[in-house]
């Protein structure tokens, strides 16, 4: 059995929700959907019990009608896993992990002010990566974002994209 499996194996053992929602994507790397409801159980076990003790980074997407947090963590011998959260769009408020992993406030910063994440417990800071001036309810990064004075995108057109 590979390294990757028993930690599928073992997931699955502590969390029998994750079942079929592990995915072994090649030799170290590993990808995991966690329900919302028991996303801090599950990262509190990859840190502490399963050895993920190195935060690599958090992306934020926006999947249409939910926005996810993808929090990318590695073992010491080079296996990396991905732990995937999607909340809804209207409501998406995600738990900090900033007392496990000091650093990561920048990330977590970037998908509040990039996408709308509502991060609980992170501590209070300057806004981060946009200016301190920009327009509060304004997420660059939604895919239904527009800049406020343009109504519509331009169609993709062939002339359009040669301008």
């Amino acid at each position: 059995m590979s390294p990757e499996q028993q930690i599928e194996l073992d997931l699955v053992r502590q969390f029998p929700v994750l079942q079929a929602k592990v995915r072994i994507q090649r030799a170290r790397r590993i990808f995991v959907d966690v329900p919302s409801e028991r996303f801090q159980e599950v990262f509190d076990y990859l840190v502490k019990k399963a050895g993920f003790t190195i935060l690599c980074t958090i992306t934020g997407l926006d999947l249409g009608d939910r926005l996810s947090a993808l929090y990318h963590l590695a073992r010491e011998s080079g296996i990396v896993l991905t732990a995937s959260v999607a909340v809804p769009k209207e409501a998406p408020i995600i738990q900090t992990v900033t007392s496990t992993f000091p650093a990561a406030d920048a990330y977590e910063r970037e998908m509040k002010d990039l996408l709308g994440m509502q991060v609980q417990g992170l501590p209070p800071g300057n806004r981060y990566p946009l200016p301190d001036g920009w327009p509060e309810g304004q997420y660059p990064l939604r895919k239904d974002w527009r800049p406020p004075d343009q109504k519509e995108r331009p169609a993709d057109t062939k002339e359009s994209m040669n301008a």
